[in-house]
């Protein structure tokens, strides 16, 4: 299912050249994708008492508007790839504009970690589920 979360561009988030900076993008998918989990669920309390947690192998940023402090955003994201049992998968974030405009999109790949184990691990079938490929 699809989720989307609300920002405003903040100070904080702006380079030198008075837009928002390059890990800042980043910083907002993050942000949706742990909003997402906890909307379906999976808080950081419920990972740490599964005591799994999830780790990206890749994060690639597409930059196609510029975006400024104040700005309101809107970060969708949504599942576009990863295996049957749910251990990796693919996230796709798209940054839009206040008036509807996509000013970026953010691809992440990543697995489930066993936090004791230190290896990768197929996660519940319910958190599986809730990481389910959309069409």
């Amino acid at each position: 299912m699809p989720h989307s979360q609300e920002y405003t561009v903040r100070w904080a988030e702006l380079d030198p050249n008075g837009h928002m900076r390059h890990s800042a993008y980043a910083d907002f998918a993050a942000d949706q994708r742990v909003h997402w989990l906890a909307s379906a669920g999976f808080d950081v309390r419920k990972f740490a008492e599964l005591r799994i947690g999830p780790i990206l192998f890749r994060e690639e940023t597409k930059y196609l508007k510029e975006l400024h402090g104040g700005e309101k955003i809107k970060v969708e994201g949504r599942v576009t790839g990863g295996t049957p049992d749910g251990a990796r998968w693919t996230i796709e974030h798209a940054i839009y504009k206040a008036d509807g405009r996509l000013a970026a999109t953010v691809t992440v790949d990543g697995a489930w970690l066993d936090l004791d184990r230190r290896k990768l691990t197929v996660p519940p079938t319910e958190l599986a589920q809730a990481m389910a490929v959309e069409e």
